[in-house]
């Protein structure tokens, strides 16, 4: 059963989340970073014991096609994008799609 919580990011980012008990991260510097988030994202879904992957909303635009198709769609482990001006209607999607429906569904 996946139950760690990884973070892929700047340095910047993974810091907070590393001092508050995350151990699983991928750090990506960024010059090149293109190239570097592609393979970190790529090697963290492959994880079977990760649960759950965090990363900045503004790195999305930094993946190619394929990887950036895997994210959207990954139900295991589940990707949360933290940031950005998704909003809450971007937190709805990523909940929608770890559960499978949507709870603030109008009738």
């Amino acid at each position: 059963m996946s139950q760690e919580i990884a973070v892929v990011g700047s340095p910047e980012f993974t810091t907070g989340f590393r001092l508050a008990g995350v151990r699983r991260f991928e750090n990506v510097a960024d010059d090149d970073k293109d190239e570097q988030l592609d393979e970190a994202v790529r090697e963290t879904l492959a994880d079977d014991g990760v649960g759950i992957v965090v990363m900045h909303d503004e790195d999305l635009s930094h993946l190619s096609r394929d990887v950036r198709s895997d994210v959207e769609t990954s139900v295991e482990p589940v990707v949360v994008t933290l940031g950005g001006e998704g909003g809450s209607s971007g937190l709805r999607e990523q909940i929608k799609r770890a559960i499978g429906i949507d709870l603030m569904e109008e009738d």
